[in-house]
């Protein structure tokens, strides 16, 4: 894999998989448009893997309260604050992984095209927009979550397998639209792609193992290292930009790219 494809993709990945803009859009169009081989499974997993590091090195604070939590809470059948934060983050992954079992690979097969991506950039971006238009009242924190919210915003999560959505942006939506700050919508989305992104990244390592063809370790290592590094510093940048400016910008963005989409497409 030429080193220069390697490296771009991998920052696009870092850039988009926590901004609310869709990852999967930008990886399959941007190859698409100018003309790249396709990068393969192994490349896939690795940028994932790093975007995985970055989330979790992110929310490390939160991690260490929120796993030993939980583990403690088995042994009295009672769960802290930390721990129930667990469990919603857990309830929160569960339509999304039978969505993906059931409909991932019809969804592979009939819904990567340019038109659905342009379509599902527009329309979801419309309802980020919708949903915060009242970021600044918004006054419900991540305290608040109990296991219907948590439902809903595990529905929407599921929505992030066609193309376009963008699963932060789609869990955030929810988030906003129930009322919470832009900051526990952020983090509560941050939180929920942890398993996410782990266990389709799993899956992919385990098909990954199957393939006879040799990887390109080289690649592969710039495309861990470099998403990592970027998807990290995004994700410092987007808490403080959330919080001063909201997402008005993401909107105004994803409906300039559905129209370029369209634009090409003619």
């Amino acid at each position: 894999m030429d080193l220069f494809h390697a490296v771009v993709l991998a920052i696009l990945q870092g850039l988009t998989e926590f901004l609310p803009i869709s990852s999967s859009a930008h990886l399959i169009l941007v190859p698409e448009l100018l003309g790249w081989p396709d990068q393969g499974l192994a490349f896939d997993v690795a940028v994932h893997v790093g975007t995985l590091l970055a989330v979790v090195l992110f929310l490390m604070p939160e991690i260490r309260r929120i796993v030993p939590a939980w583990l403690v809470g088995w042994g009295t059948r009672r769960w802290n604050a930390d721990g129930q934060l667990g469990w919603l983050v857990i309830l929160a992954t569960i339509p999304v992984g039978l969505v993906g079992l059931l409909l991932g690979d019809w969804i592979e097969l009939n819904l990567r095209s340019a038109l659905v991506i342009a379509a599902s950039t527009l329309v979801f971006g419309l309802l980020l927009g919708w949903a915060d238009r009242g970021g600044d009242r918004n006054q419900r924190q991540m305290t608040s979550l109990g296991w219907k919210h948590t439902l809903l915003v595990g529905a929407a999560q599921a929505l992030a397998l066609i193309p376009g959505t963008s699963r932060s942006g789609i869990t955030m939506t929810a988030l906003l639209a129930l009322g919470y700050t832009r900051t526990a919508a952020a983090r509560f989305s941050f939180l929920m792609a942890v398993p996410a992104i782990a266990l389709p990244g799993l899956l992919k390592t385990m098909e990954l193992t199957q393939q006879a063809a040799s990887a390109d370790w080289y690649a592969i290592a710039v495309g861990v290292v470099v998403s990592a590094t970027v998807a990290f510093l995004c994700m410092k940048v987007f808490m403080r930009f959330v919080e001063r400016v909201g997402m008005l910008p993401f909107v105004i963005y994803r409906i300039l790219l559905s129209l370029v989409i369209v634009g090409l497409m003619v």
